[in-house]
């Protein structure tokens, strides 16, 4: 294991889990992997283990249970609203939703995405919060930043030029 993971490693192992509880592999209920057995799995440092499991946390897959480990959530569970949202929270579900919209096609490739200033009234949140989820977005791939002209859904057309 290499004393660095290259950037966004950590999401691509929540993507891999991810794909694994939505084809039923991890149904509702079901326990995940060990911190330790992820671990070893993706050959990876507890700390990024620890990311893509904050991750599919914050999107309410997965709930951790003291003394049971991190489980699958049920569909009931997904729907609910967390009683009160972190800033931390706050930005992974702001990129959650963005990251829905561009897989489920609102968002095409080429397309611009929301400003910082227009998630700020649409989620009430900070500017830097808003900066942070578009941030997130830009480091699992999906999008691209043109200086000047904004952020849009990275396609073979989309360039950074």
């Amino acid at each position: 294991m290499s004393p660095r993971t290259p950037w966004g490693t950590y999401h691509q192992i929540a993507e891999s889990l991810r794909a694994r509880i939505t084809s039923g592999d991890l149904a509702p209920g079901h326990t995940l992997p060990s911190e330790a057995a992820l671990r070893q799995e993706f050959g990876v440092s507890r700390t990024t283990v620890r990311r893509a499991l904050a991750e599919l946390e914050a999107e309410r897959l997965i709930k951790a249970l003291p003394g049971t480990g991190r489980v699958v959530c049920t569909a009931e569970e997904r729907k609910s609203a967390p009683a009160e949202e972190t800033p931390l929270a706050q930005y992974r579900r702001i990129a959650a939703d963005l990251r829905e919209r561009i897989t489920s096609g609102h968002l095409a490739p080429g397309d611009a995405l929301p400003s910082e200033a227009a998630l700020v009234d649409q989620y009430g949140v900070s500017r830097g919060t808003a900066r942070q989820a578009l941030s997130e977005l830009e480091g699992t791939g999906l999008v691209v930043a043109v200086h000047g002209k904004g952020r849009f859904v990275k396609g073979a057309e989309t360039t950074a030029g």
